[in-house]
């Protein structure tokens, strides 16, 4: 299952606001990745298409099971990430943009290699 970056992160985005607050619309995730809502729309419509995510009353978001399964895995590797990336001293804030920009990239060996060393320190 190969999706663009783009998408994973929106994926992404709307499992993290709704762990957060349960309901998730569009602007919801407009604010959260700092892009326009037209942008979210479009997102959305070929997320929906390719049965990632659904609408339900009043715009509000949620993922399917196939969305699901891919924005834990992207929250997964963001969280270790960051983790390992604080650990060896680099400051929450940057931590947390690099991650996002290294999780859509490293092989799933290269990932669960890293996980077992950082569980080890």
């Amino acid at each position: 299952m190969t999706i663009q970056k783009s998408a994973e992160d929106y994926l992404e985005a709307i499992l993290a606001l709704g762990a957060e607050s349960g309901d998730v619309r569009s602007v919801d995730v407009s604010r959260y990745l700092s892009v326009t809502r037209a942008s979210v729309s479009r997102a959305m419509s070929g997320l929906r298409e390719n049965g990632y995510v659904t609408m339900g009353a009043g715009g509000r978001l949620g993922l399917t099971d196939s969305g699901r399964e891919i924005a834990e895995r992207i929250y997964e590797r963001h969280k270790v990430l960051t983790t390992w990336l604080e650990r060896i001293g680099v400051s929450r804030e940057t931590a947390e943009q690099d991650a996002c920009k290294i999780e859509h990239d490293l092989s799933p060996e290269t990932f669960e290699r890293l996980k077992e060393f950082i569980g080890k320190m």
